[in-house]
């Protein structure tokens, strides 16, 4: 039976893009960004309308991918030295610079559903540098959150934008290592 609601978000992971050409797409180990409150990616495109017999004959929608925001309770230093190319100095401290690169990457995660969990990939993702923000202590401590803006649009190599997976019986073992690497197509 299939899901009926979908809520949750977890297992957020993020795979650093090395090598990106017509020829394919290189990725390094997935590692996990922790603390996951909030996805929202947007589809991006236009559509064309042509009309015809006065009506509506053909539409179609251009695929540029998604936009939108990834809620994290705190980004880690990895996602920080790996992905928005700060430095660690010998002290360890984070030293952003105008000369840091930021690097794309694979953004892996869950949704739960009421019968199964759906795993997926986005393959090519590319994020704004935070903000920086805080607020003070009132009656209550309210954690704050930090939010990176996104876009997830479609490898050079093959058009593909995302996948996404639930497990059945016969993918069990492929849906339990789904984020130890970026999920690539069966033949």
């Amino acid at each position: 039976m299939k899901n009926k609601v979908k809520f949750g978000l977890s297992n957020v992971c993020i795979a650093k893009i090395t090598a990106n050409s017509s020829a394919g797409v290189t990725y390094d180990t997935p590692f996990k960004l922790p603390g996951a409150v909030n996805l929202t990616l947007d589809p991006e495109g236009e559509s064309a309308d042509f009309y015809g017999d006065n009506t509506k004959y053909f539409s179609e929608f251009a695929n540029q991918g998604y936009s939108g925001s990834l809620e994290i309770a705190m980004i880690n230093d990895e996602f920080r030295t790996q992905i928005l190319g700060e430095k660690t100095d010998s002290n360890g401290a984070l030293i952003e610079s105008t000369d840091d690169t930021i690097s794309d990457f694979a953004l892996g995660f869950q949704i739960n559903g009421d019968k199964s969990n759906r795993k997926f990939w986005f393959y090519n993702v590319s994020a704004q540098r935070p903000s920086t923000a805080g607020q003070t202590i009132e009656t209550s401590k309210e954690p704050t959150t930090d939010t990176l803006n996104i876009t997830a649009t479609a490898r050079i190599s093959d058009n593909k934008i995302k996948v996404f997976m639930e497990e059945t019986a016969d993918n069990k073992a492929v849906y339990a290592s789904f984020f130890e690497s970026v999920y690539e197509q069966s033949v």
